[in-house]
Formats: structure tokens, C-alpha cells, sequence
């Protein structure tokens, strides 16, 4: 049994003749083989059939307020969201590919975030010395002397025992120290591929090895001292990462992680639950200085990104999962992307390049994502994905379908797509939260894997509230904070966008 309310919501009464050339809800089949014609040309309209902004041509509200339950009130889509339009009178789809990765890239990158400061190859630079070994032995013997026989928090296995011996360890450690040098002998390298390193284990095992396609540096710079990775093994994928590494952690080995805001934010009465003042206690740089030293570093880029939204992030410690008592650190972390002719490519939490089943032999191409964290102590954290080269108009003024459209495609999709979630879970809320329409990038991997199209797409964003069958389990997350799309649209022809394969 299904129960619709419409609370409705305001649009501007326009014709659906203007620009955009909103057209009716299309007739094909929503939901198409994923990778078929997903690249493909669109029907554009004049410039003179252009008039008034892009929301008023689409009918689209300020906001919009919907509530549809189903199964009984097993399933409920509550969206009660700000709806967010480019401010332009058009918008036009463009050819875009992967942007070459040579050591012109690389050199860029690391002028960018290294400017000054000195790189060392990560093989010579984490070396183990007797005095590394020995402080390990002696923090280990603490944790024992203290009656903590699993520090990292391993837990048993199925016979009740401690999956860490920490005897074991101890004996490993003052062993190795007989056989550890001295100091590391820190080798200062230029960041590339193709670098030379030992793989083995020691003595005879020992082999000169080639990392073609990755490189591992650490770098040392006025304003401490950081990891620096870059990874091309996933072709055409690379990512480069920037983490600071920590001098205020008594044990290194101990699991830390930095985390989105979102997750901790939206859900209050959970453990995982941090609120803003818990979050600010740990930041003495404002927003605005933040922002600066993250602009300036992506300018530095020359790759016209900016920021497009931004989160809190907060740095944990601890397998028990991020909680405030865990929390050593807090951070501004923003999210940057291009924006052509006024119109953005939206942000979302998905990675794109996913493959639809484990037996796919198909090369993925994943999105641009560039992303960073800035604290008390600058840049903490970044990572720069699978950076685009923005091609040609394909189809200028490209129709799109006007709002109400999309709406109707939206409502009906979330219930096909959730069609069966009784038979897993009590219950289960949808919070929708912001809608918002900007460019997405889908390609056909079937053809080619590194070339795709930007069109302009609807994404639904929010959190979800759930309960277990036996009503052991529960889980909320008010959307609030949510860079979660769970449904994308095709604003061209209303088929329905995978943001996880990215087409």
C-alpha cells in the first residue's frame, strides 16, 4: 500500500518552452544497460529560444517537500530540501578525458604542496634502527607491566584467545635489534616513477626491485614533516596523497584515521557522535585563514579548481571506531572542483569506476576528486584523484527536462530501487536533504576508458534511518550533513546515472 502527501512547493510559472528546452519525461526505459549509449549526442536548442535564468526555464522550486511512504510504512522517501540551480541561462555538455600522466604532472603536484623542503625515498627513510626497535620493545613490556595485553585492540579469535601475542612481539623486537642499523640512511630522491628499491627480507632474499608505476617519498619542510605518495598502479586512475605525519602520538602503531564530518555529525545518540563544539574545541585557525591556505596551494595547481563546499574533519585513534574520547585532532576540509560556463561539477562521495560484477575485465575510470584538510598546523591531509582535460562543446544549449520531471523519475526510482528492503530491515527513512543539479562526467567502458562526456545531472543527497528486523540494530543519519547522492538523474533524458560505476 503506498501513501503519497505532496506538500508542494514554489516554482516560477514560466512556459516549458523556454530555453533549455524543457521537454516531457522520455519514453525509453529509465534504468539502460549500464556502458550502452551512455556517451552520445543530445538535441540542443537556439540561443534565441533562450530566455530568463536556467530555473525559472526548468520550473524548478526553491525548495521542495515530499513525503511517500510504502510496504506499510516499512519504507519512507522524506525529502525536505533546498533545491540548488546554476545561476546561468543554459548549460551544454563537453568532451573530457584523463589528463596525461607524465613527470610534467608530477613535477607540478609536488611544486605545488613542496615548494621548498627536502624528499627522501620512503624505503630509506622508514628504516627501522636499534633505537626504533627498542623503544617498540619498551612500550610493548608497558602495555604488559599495565595489564593491557592487546593495545591495538585486535580482539580473540574463535577460541577465546588474544589474536596478538604480545610476548611474541616483544621477543621479535629485541631480536631484531641485533640485526638493525644504527640510523637510516635517508637517500634524497626527485619524485617520479621508475624509482630503484630493495624488496626482500634481508641477506640473500635480497632483490633491486623497479617501482614503475608508484612512487613513496617522505618530505621534510619548515612546517613539519610529510608522507608523500603517488599511485598510478590502477591505470588510467593516479592519485597523489599528502598526510602530515604525527608527532604527538605515543604509539605510531596504534589504527588513526581522519573523518568526514558527515559521519559524525548527522547522527546523534550514537557512540560514533561528535558534535560541532566537541569538533571546534580542537581547531584554533578560523575558516577563513583555513580556506586561504588551501586555495593557495590548489592555485599553485594552475588546474582551475575551487572550492565548492566544505566539511569538518576530525582525526581519530583507535580500532573502537571515531568517538570524541578518541579524538586528537579536528580540521577544516575542503572540496574543490571545476566550474564551466557557471555550472559545477558536483561533488559526491562516490568515487565513480566501480565494475558491476567481480568477473568484469573492463579498465574503470574513476572521477576527478581533489580534496584537503587544513588545521592549526596547515595542510594536514590531501588527495588529488584522476585530474581532467575539459574538451570541446558537444552540444551547446543542451534540452533538459523541467523539474517536475525529474521529481516524478525521482519518486519512482526510490521506490524500484528499494523495492525490497522489508525483507531485510524493519524499516528504513530516507532524509533527503539538498537537490542539486550540475555536471557529472559518464563514459562507455566498453569503448574507451579514459574519454566521457560532461552532462548536466540531478543528485539527491541525504541520510537514512534504519532498524534491524529483530530491531537489535539501529542506525540514523539526519541527511543534514550528507554528500551522499543516492539517486542520480540524467537532467538530459532522465535515465538514471550509477554513481558508483560512473556511468
Amino acid at each position: 500500500m503506498r501513501k503519497n502527501v505532496f506538500v508542494g512547493f514554489l516554482c516560477v510559472g514560466l512556459s516549458l518552452g523556454c530555453l533549455a528546452g524543457c521537454e516531457k519525461t522520455p519514453e525509453e526505459a529509465i534504468v539502460r544497460e549500464k556502458g550502452k549509449d551512455s556517451v552520445k549526442e543530445y538535441e540542443g536548442v537556439e540561443k534565441d529560444e533562450v530566455k530568463g535564468s536556467l530555473r525559472e526555464a526548468l520550473l524548478a522550486p526553491e525548495h521542495y517537500k515530499n513525503e511517500a511512504s510504502y510496504e506499510g510504512g516499512g519504507l519512507v522517501i522524506d525529502t525536505d530540501a533546498d533545491v540548488v540551480v546554476p545561476d546561468t541561462d543554459a548549460v551544454s555538455t563537453y568532451t573530457v578525458s584523463a589528463k596525461e600522466v607524465d613527470q610534467e604532472m608530477i613535477d607540478t603536484v609536488t611544486k605545488a604542496f613542496f615548494p621548498e623542503g627536502k624528499i627522501y625515498h620512503r624505503y630509506s627513510y622508514d628504516v627501522w634502527t636499534k633505537d626504533d626497535r627498542r623503544e617498540r620493545a619498551t612500550l610493548l613490556k608497558k602495555y604488559k607491566a599495565e595489564g593491557n595485553l592487546d593495545p591495538y585492540e585486535h580482539g580473540k579469535d574463535e577460541n577465546g584467545n588474544l589474536q596478538f601475542d604480545i610476548d611474541e612481539q616483544i621477543r621479535r623486537e629485541e631480536e631484531a635489534i641485533q640485526t638493525a642499523p644504527e640510523k637510516a640512511e635517508k637517500i634524497e630522491v626527485t619524485p617520479m616513477f621508475g624509482l630503484e628499491y630493495v624488496d626482500g627480507k634481508g641477506g640473500e632474499q635480497e632483490e633491486i626491485a623497479v617501482d614503475t608505476d608508484h612512487f613513496g617519498g617522505v618530505v621534510e619542510t619548515e612546517d613539519g614533516i610529510y608522507n608523500y605518495e603517488i599511485n598510478y598502479r590502477m591505470k588510467p586512475d593516479v592519485q597523489f596523497l599528502i598526510e602530515r605525519r604525527r608527532d604527538d602520538l605515543e604509539d605510531p602503531s596504534v589504527f588513526t584515521a581522519w573523518t568526514e564530518g558527515e559521519f559524525v555529525l548527522g547522527n546523534e545518540g550514537e557512540e560514533s557522535h561528535i558534535s560541532k563544539e566537541q569538533i571546534k574545541s580542537k581547531l584554533n585557525v578560523s575558516f577563513e585563514d583555513a580556506k586561504k591556505t588551501a586555495e593557495e596551494a590548489m592555485g599553485r595547481l594552475g588546474w582551475d579548481l575551487k572550492v565548492i563546499g566544505w566539511d569538518y574533519a576530525v582525526f581519530c585513534y583507535g580500532e573502537g571506531g571515531t568517538r570524541a574520547d578518541h579524538m586528537l585532532d579536528a580540521g577544516y576540509q575542503f572540496y574543490f572542483s571545476r566550474e564551466i560556463d557557471g555550472v559545477e561539477i558536483t561533488h559526491t562521495m562516490s568515487y565513480g569506476g566501480g565494475l558491476e560484477d567481480m568477473d568484469s575485465t573492463l579498465v574503470p575510470w574513476s572521477y576527478e576528486r581533489c580534496e584537503m584538510i587544513v588545521g592549526d598546523d596547515g595542510i594536514l591531509w590531501a588527495s588529488i584523484c584522476n585530474p581532467y582535460d575539459i574538451g570541446e562543446v558537444q552540444t551547446e544549449n543542451v534540452k533538459l527536462l523541467d523539474f517536475d520531471s525529474v521529481a516524478r523519475i525521482y519518486e519512482q526510482m526510490m521506490e524500484v530501487s528499494n523495492a525490497d528492503i522489508t525483507k531485510y530491515e524493519a524499516c528504513r527513512k530516507y532524509n533527503i536533504r539538498n537537490i542539486k543539479l550540475g555536471y557529472t562526467r559518464i563514459y562507455d567502458p566498453t569503448k574507451n576508458n579514459d574519454t566521457g562526456l560532461l552532462v548536466p545531472a540531478w543528485d539527491f543527497f541525504g541520510g537514512f534511518d534504519r532498524e534491524d528486523l529483530d530491531g537489535g540494530s539501529k542506525q540514523h543519519d539526519s541527511g543534514e550533513y550528507s554528500t551522499r547522492s543516492f539517486l542520480t538523474v540524467n537532467a538530459v533524458d532522465g535515465t538514471v546515472i550509477d554513481r558508483g560505476l560512473g556511468y
